[in-house]
């Protein structure tokens, strides 16, 4: 896509994470912090809880809505300012199921049978997982292309949808003839865009690990972070004098690269600091940082989600603003794609 097509689109960041158990450091460091930096940056951002998406396996109905609202409050708590950034549940917006349909019909099974994610969830058992697993990624475009969105910040396991969306934005461009759709760029920075385990650095962080102290969640108190952080998996050897140092070490490269990005810091500037020190000092001096950033959060948390009613307003506000940017977008797609539509208001 030329520079001169690409200017036509005003710049916008979108992004948004599944409603699925608690949210945990990895999200927070590989995402959510991210958003609450790129509000200061001049852009648009809208940022999305992506319940439909959850929906692609089981889910307790009660169990989720009150995840949809925890990680509201996560957002709110972390910084995100709803006045300041769209804040909404993707349900309460139908043009993404919408979207959604039409990107299916543009989308190839093929490209969607490569989707890292749809491997690993699915496994052995493909046949008998939703079809809604399978076809996500082109909802996922939807969420994305519904608002023109030109950068979504994402972690680097997300790199692969980003791609896809990008994919499907040319395809339908081509075929109807249009410069319609953006070619979204993925946003993926910070020492921290993959956090790993905290028992096995071979890992991400997964907020669906049966192991809890395999990750921190944003809802953990303070004496739980710290103790998390000090029983953490390690080896032996001392920091190194350099990074090089830790190319065969995933778990002491992980906890570097977490102190990095809760210090806002480089790793290099970390290993700076504790070069030839052992775990012993590092991981109470990682423990002390991680609860002076953490834990305001997850107090806030607890004061945001004691007030329902106030977390859904606040995301009804977000949809209707949201739902003001995507209806002209939609409305615009079907005449394009040939279908008759009625108007909304």
């Amino acid at each position: 896509m030329t520079d001169a097509a690409k200017s036509k689109f005003t710049p916008r960041v979108f992004s948004g994470i599944q409603p699925t158990n608690h949210l945990q450091l990895g999200n927070y460091l590989g995402a959510v912090k991210r958003f609450v930096e790129m509000q200061n940056s001049g852009i648009e951002t809208i940022y999305c809880i992506v319940d439909l998406h959850a929906i692609t396996v089981w889910q307790d109905p009660a169990d989720l809505q009150n995840a949809t609202r925890e990680l509201a409050a996560s957002y709110i708590a972390s910084g995100l300012d709803p006045k300041r950034s769209i804040l909404f549940n993707q349900s309460q917006v139908p043009g993404h199921a919408e979207l959604g349909w039409i990107f299916n019909c543009v989308a190839r099974m093929g490209w969607m049978n490569r989707m890292t994610q749809w491997k690993d969830k699915a496994g052995k058992d493909a046949e008998k997982a939703s079809l809604g697993l399978f076809a996500y990624p082109s909802l996922m475009a939807a969420d994305i292309l519904l608002y023109h969105a030109t950068h979504v910040p994402v972690g680097e396991d997300q790199k692969q949808h980003v791609e896809l969306t990008r994919d499907i934005a040319i395809k339908f461009n081509h075929d109807f003839k249009v410069g319609f759709f953006p070619v979204t760029q993925p946003v993926i920075e910070g020492a921290a865009t993959r956090v790993m385990s905290l028992r096995d650095g071979s890992k991400k962080m997964s907020k669906s690990d049966p192991s809890d102290a395999s990750r921190i969640n944003l809802t953990d108190d303070a004496d739980t972070v710290a103790q998390k952080f000090r029983k953490a998996r390690t080896d032996s050897e001392p920091l190194p004098e350099t990074l090089e140092g830790l190319k065969d070490r995933p778990e002491a490269r992980n906890l570097v690269n977490i102190y990095a990005a809760l210090a806002e810091m480089t790793p290099e500037a970390v290993i700076g600091e504790y070069a030839g020190q052992g775990f012993g000092t590092f991981k109470p001096a990682l423990a002390d940082l991680a609860v002076s950033k953490l834990s305001p959060i997850a107090d806030e948390m607890k004061r945001l989600m004691a007030d329902p009613a106030e977390i859904d307003r606040i995301l009804g506000d977000g949809a209707e603003r949201a739902n003001a940017i995507a209806e002209p977008i939609l409305a615009k797609t079907y005449d394009i794609v040939g279908l008759i539509r009625s108007r909304r208001t």
